[in-house]
């Protein structure tokens, strides 16, 4: 059991997560690939969890006419969440400044719903990080 286990996860480590094989000289350097290559499998495997435990359920036609439930997977939910985006507006003012917003895309009604789910929220804004000069504004 603990061999299939080990193969499934090598198999979501080179194909789901996209993480290959290097060649790494230094051993710091391959250090930091396992743990970088352990963190993304234990974010995948966490993530697969969540979803099982509320299972976000997507009509699928069946022959009958009744609908088929189908859980989400990790893979379909990172690529749903992927797509939300976000964007700076820039203002001009008079006295020559700036009025930078930075807003986030509306998500869509499946996005909301797999965010409920999963617990996460979205700001309605994002706060910037770093300094502007004197002739910018940030709201």
């Amino acid at each position: 059991m603990q061999l299939t286990e080990a193969e499934a996860s090598f198999r979501a480590l080179k194909s789901e997560l996209s993480i290959r094989p290097l060649f790494h000289q230094l051993e710091p350097r391959v250090k930091a690939h396992v743990m970088v290559a352990f963190l993304g499998y234990a974010l995948w495997v966490t993530l697969k969890h969540l979803l099982k435990r509320w299972p976000q359920l997507e009509p699928k036609p069946s022959v009958s006419g009744v609908d088929n439930a189908v859980p989400m997977t990790p893979m379909r939910a990172i690529a749903l969440l992927s797509t939300l985006q976000s964007a700076d507006i820039v203002l001009p003012t008079t006295d020559g400044r700036e009025i930078r917003l930075r807003r986030i895309s509306e998500p869509t009604q499946e996005q909301r719903s797999l965010r409920r789910q999963l617990g996460l929220s979205l700001p309605e804004h994002l706060r910037f990080q770093r300094e502007w000069n004197a002739n910018s504004a940030v709201a």
